[in-house]
């Protein structure tokens, strides 16, 4: 059961992730239709502002963009390929644990999948660092939860 969720998480991960690009790059081609309108525009102060403000957003949007396309590197270049269940918690790892169950690829959040929660988080996160390299019934500590390893799929 595990692995077919596993196979879907993939799948809804590099759809999320796709949806992200594609709504940051949506957003920087409004925010240059924006700019071209305010160029043509004369006056003033107001226009000043109003193309400080578009430069700022511009760059927040660049910003977010190189997030999310590293992100999308990072994700593609995971391995999930496994025939059987892991020893030990490594990129690409869907964790069971006692508490919540965790999928090792990057930071998307909550996913549910036929009815089972899993949190995509990255190797860099607290939780992952902890994890990463643990085995089956390995225990680690996280803020005040005890969690234990049940399986590595």
């Amino acid at each position: 059961m595990m692995k077919s969720i596993k196979e879907q998480l993939v799948n809804k991960c590099q759809e999320l992730l796709n949806e992200r690009l594609y709504q940051v790059q949506k957003a920087i081609a409004t925010i240059e239709e924006s700019f071209a309108s305010e160029t043509k525009s004369s006056a003033g102060d107001k226009h000043e502002t109003g193309r400080a403000m578009l430069q700022l957003e511009r760059e927040k949007a660049g910003n977010r963009l190189r997030e999310v396309e590293m992100m999308h590197h990072a994700f593609s270049r995971i391995n999930f390929g496994n025939t059987s269940a892991e020893k030990a918690v490594k990129m690409g790892s869907l964790v069971q644990t006692n508490v919540v169950n965790y999928f090792i690829s990057v930071s998307l959040g909550q996913i549910t999948i036929d009815n089972t929660d899993v949190y995509c988080i990255s190797a860099q996160s607290p939780i992952g660092k902890l994890l990463l390299g643990k085995g089956i019934d390995d225990e680690v500590t996280f803020q005040t939860s005890n969690i234990k390893i049940q399986a590595i799929y």
